[in-house]
């Protein structure tokens, strides 16, 4: 009778290796696929990845659009949503005269504000600001009002406002501290407090009533306090005239700092 040969020794090995070799990475704590989703051909996403991928920090944080400086939530809902510009007066405090001016553009809603020209030193009422105006008051009127119409005794130095050149615009007398006012019409615009938008400077029309006062103007300073407009220098004014712009819906932003701070 013959007796079945066994496989000599020497060859199991090499068929155990073999086994080994073909089962490759999957081995008894692996089921996954390789290339199943969140994994790659060395297996599952390390923690580390996996934590810095949902982590808020990791991801690019958008910056707000930037405000305009010293302008409380307050003030800011004022500004009318489609003003691109804003000639922001910012009065030392209420009772005070002396303020600063500076004036911004937003052409950029994502960026916001950024200042365009300024500080300026300006003037305004002798008696400095009011949240009432009333006529003959010597206050500047708080709040923000619109910037439609503009003019002058002088020729239209390049505006871009709607510009009336007239000889009504002259102006003589004394200051209150005695200073000349001549010339200080020479270049205005006019604020749309208790006036008529889209119309010259000179109209005299009063919405509101002839008490609550009018005719108050960014004009060409006489180195002393208004009766309530708002005064800065000649050169200046010619600047101004020459960036405002009706496409852009500019405003004035004016009072004391601590109102405008609300």
């Amino acid at each position: 009778m013959s007796v079945p040969l066994r496989p000599p020794a020497l060859l199991t090995a090499p068929l155990l290796v073999l086994a080994l070799l073909l089962t490759g990475c999957a081995s008894a704590g692996s089921t996954a696929p390789v290339g199943a989703p969140g994994q790659g051909a060395a297996g599952p996403e390390s923690d580390a990845a996996s934590v810095l991928r949902s982590s808020p920090s990791a991801e690019a944080e958008t910056p707000s659009p930037a405000e305009i400086p010293g302008l409380g939530p307050s003030t800011r809902a004022e500004i009318p949503e489609d003003a691109r510009q804003a000639f922001v007066v910012t009065g030392e405090d209420e009772d005070a005269n002396r303020s600063s001016a500076v004036l911004y553009s937003r052409e950029d809603p994502a960026e916001g504000w950024v200042a365009v020209a300024g500080p300026w030193d300006a003037h305004n009422g002798m008696e400095g600001w009011t949240d009432h105006h009333v006529a003959g008051d010597l206050r500047s009127p708080k709040g923000v009002y619109s910037l439609t119409d503009a003019g002058g005794r002088l020729p239209d130095p390049g505006a871009l406002l709607p510009y009336d050149e007239h000889p009504r615009f002259a102006v003589d007398g004394e200051g209150f501290y005695g200073e000349p006012l001549e010339g200080s019409f020479d270049y205005v615009v006019a604020i749309n407090y208790n006036r008529t938008e889209g119309v010259t400077p000179l109209d005299r029309t009063r919405p509101l009533g002839l008490e609550r006062g009018g005719g108050i103007w960014i004009h060409v300073d006489h180195g002393g306090p208004t009766q309530g407009c708002v005064s800065i220098p000649e050169e200046r004014m010619e600047e101004l005239l020459r960036t405002l712009d009706p496409e852009l819906d500019p405003v004035i932003v004016m009072g004391d700092a601590e109102t405008l701070g609300r």
